[in-house]
């Protein structure tokens, strides 16, 4: 699958190819030498990722839940400005939801298919509230699993995918970055090969909604204290304007930064 240079790509050119088939694949956002630490800060937190334990999961697949709790290879990758732009204008205010790595390991079978902005009870039409980010660690082939895609299924008011619908897989060089809207049909692909197949999804969904993974409580508060204060707002620690969110009638990240008051 071809997909727009890193080098030339611009926010409104990605929501533009969002909006006319669902996604978009942007090459090149990570350099080798960024692939590789990222790589490698996953290795030992996978050593102890167990597999799946469903076939949504994957029984071949593992799964680095509290991404941000294990690793800063993707503190970056979460403030990229070109992610931040295509987040500004099709969410507007957003946090991160479900961030997670994905190791596709051999064997796995395809992943039913799937729209991420499922999980909230919103009529199939209802605009975006959830923009995906699958950063790629490995080559995405379609041997090894590379994400399958329902093109332009993002548009559809009423239809569910059939069970021979036609799919395009999301192939890209490691580096790469595929974007794709919460209402897209999707689902990982099956490995077919003898290597597992290493990629990280950082979610996004917008601020006024819950976020799959509980950051607050998956990244503990003295670490999350450390971090940049914009990454803090997209694990939680955030305004919905004008006041959902606040502590204590503050903004949240003031109460980040003050000391853990005593309880009772």
């Amino acid at each position: 699958m071809g997909g727009m240079s890193a080098s030339t790509a611009t926010a409104d050119g990605v929501v533009a190819a969002m909006t006319a088939e669902g996604y978009c694949v942007v090459e090149g956002v990570l350099d080798p030498a960024e692939v590789a630490a990222a790589r490698d800060s996953l290795q030992a937190v996978l050593a102890a990722t167990p597999r799946g334990r469903n076939s949504f999961e994957g029984f071949e697949t593992q799964r680095v839940y509290a991404l941000f709790a294990k690793t800063r290879a993707f503190d970056a990758p979460a403030l990229h400005p070109l992610v931040l732009g295509v987040l500004d204008r099709v969410l507007g205010d957003y946090q991160l939801s479900a961030p997670a790595g994905i190791q596709i390991g051999p064997g796995e079978r395809a992943q039913v298919l799937h729209r991420d902005q499922s999980v909230y009870p919103l009529p199939l039409d209802f605009p975006s509230v959830v923009v995906n980010t699958m950063w790629a660690l490995d080559d995405f082939t379609e041997d090894n699993g590379a994400t399958r895609l329902v093109r332009r299924s993002h548009r559809w008011s009423e239809r569910t995918p059939g069970p021979d619908e036609e799919t395009v897989a999301a192939t890209m060089p490691a580096g790469s970055v595929n974007f794709y809207l919460g209402q897209l049909w999707h689902g990982g692909g099956a490995n077919h090969t003898d290597r597992s197949r290493l990629g990280v999804i950082l979610e996004y969904v917008a601020s006024w909604l819950r976020p799959q993974e509980n950051h607050l409580l998956a990244v503990p508060r003295e670490l999350a204290a450390t971090l940049p204060a914009r990454l803090q707002e997209l694990l939680g620690y955030n305004i919905y304007p004008p006041l959902l969110g606040y502590v204590d009638g503050r903004h949240p990240r003031r109460y980040l930064a003050a000391p853990t008051p005593e309880r009772p």
